[in-house]
């Protein structure tokens, strides 16, 4: 007898919770890599157990990470080194965000926990000249494409997470035991959204049900507008 699809997905549902891994920690490369080689200076928008301050401290003179959850901003400063050119500190984003300016804003898995206009409005006021929005996203799939590559990453979540903890059984990585919340807005709404209030922004569906938003304030000055160190193909959204 053939299980039925309700049992094949709890059963899958069974295997990755043993077999944990960090989608959001599988883009922090490719988030370095939309950012200048060195910068003075980062905010990084709901920053957990600090995992992407700490890799963005690497190449800024400092990085701020802010937390509205305290237990995990006290989990991120005790995992954080001396002297790491990053610190931490309790701060709703909903409420209010550092004065700033900063040469990048990063943000990860959050922004669907706040309003999304009025944050992207908070986050181009506090870019320097220059500077550059990296935001990596969760949406609610709505169209075929949302659900096409949601029944892609499926198996490949799985694949992922067996190779990563070496077929053993796992406890949640730290990074993994922040709040969480499902997402309600859809890709569509929000590369609309994202059109009207920074024009010119790249945003792409990615697998492991996120997506990605760059931003770069093109403002002049005297120092210039820089490049990204790998940028990528130019591209206003997916079709």
């Amino acid at each position: 007898m053939r299980p039925s699809p309700r049992r094949a997905l709890q059963a899958l549902d069974r295997f990755n919770a043993a077999h944990p891994w960090d989608h959001n920690a599988h883009y922090h490369r490719w988030m370095l890599r939309q950012l200048p080689r060195r910068f003075g200076s980062a905010l990084d928008v709901g920053s957990g157990t600090g995992d992407l301050a700490r890799l963005l401290a690497t190449r800024a003179d400092h990085v701020l990470g802010i937390d509205s959850d305290p237990a995990i901003t006290s989990r991120a400063r005790a995992l954080t080194p001396e002297p790491a050119h990053a610190s931490f500190t309790v701060m709703d984003a909903a409420a209010e965000l550092p004065a700033g300016p900063f040469d990048a804003v990063t943000c990860v898995a959050t922004l669907h926990h706040l309003p999304f206009t009025e944050t992207l409005h908070a986050f181009r006021s506090r870019l320097a000249p220059g500077g550059t929005l990296v935001v990596v996203g969760l949406y609610r799939p709505a169209t075929f494409t949302d659900h096409a590559l949601g029944a892609i990453a499926a198996p490949l979540n799985a694949a992922t997470g067996w190779l990563k903890n070496r077929s053993r059984r796992a406890p949640r990585p730290a990074s993994m035991t922040a709040r969480t919340r499902p997402a309600d807005m859809p890709f569509t709404d929000i590369t609309e959204a994202t059109r009207a209030t920074l024009p010119g922004a790249h945003l792409h569906r990615r697998l492991f049900w996120r997506y990605t938003l760059t931003w770069t304030n093109r403002v002049s000055s005297r120092l210039g507008v820089w490049t990204p160190a790998d940028p990528e193909e130019p591209c206003d959204r997916d079709r």
